[in-house]
């Protein structure tokens, strides 16, 4: 089926339509080669050339399907924080909310955390992503609130917490026949030690 042309002012709205078909192709497929500027149109309903009016290529769209899924990880993890006034809770929060995620979506996941950047050089740049900022923040914030060891590098911290939770969230979703532990204790578990580890 043909898409009508769109309205004047409508441009975004279907840029965002290509963004969600590609999301489909490539998490319904795991392949990012099923990601086809024509492959996209068709699903669409558009011309291959209306794809270019908002991606310059099929590198620049894989690239904005990735940022969206980064968005919604954030906004899930954003949501689990809120609210919460204890820093040690909410760092918790924050892991707990990014494993489950992770195993809410995990072809999502492992295209984004477990396989190269899709549509890039394996030496290419990866965006900055809201995600890991507001981890970034709540770190700093624990750190300047004197809940972790006095020197402790906030970005190393950041890191080390998230080198954790995607640790746990990606042998989740490769090992799911492995007897794991109930899952929270296991969650709990794990970030319980990477905050205590950085605490005083």
């Amino acid at each position: 089926m043909v898409r009508a042309r769109a309205k004047r002012g409508e441009g975004d709205r279907l840029r965002d339509e290509i963004v969600e078909a590609g999301k489909r192709l490539l998490f319904e497929t795991g392949d990012e080669e099923a990601v086809t500027i024509r492959a996209v149109a068709r699903a669409v309903g558009v011309s291959p050339p209306s794809i270019y009016l908002h991606f310059a290529d099929k590198n620049a769209l894989l690239l904005a399907v990735c940022e969206a899924t980064f968005d919604a990880l954030d906004d899930h993890i954003e949501k689990a924080a809120a609210g919460i006034d204890d820093l040690g809770d909410e760092l918790r929060a924050r892991g707990k909310a990014y494993v489950r995620f992770g195993l809410d979506n995990p072809e999502q996941y492992r295209i984004l955390f477990m396989t190269r950047p899709v549509g890039l050089e394996p030496d290419a740049a990866i965006p900055a992503t809201a995600a890991f900022d507001h981890h970034l923040d709540a770190i700093q914030r624990a750190a300047d609130a004197g809940l972790f060891v006095e020197g402790t590098d906030p970005l190393l911290a950041a890191l080390t917490v998230w080198a954790g939770v995607h640790g746990v969230t990606s042998l989740l979703i490769a090992k799911p026949t492995f007897t794991w532990p109930d899952l929270d204790v296991l969650i709990d578990g794990v970030l319980s030690t990477l905050v205590r580890g950085l605490s005083r």
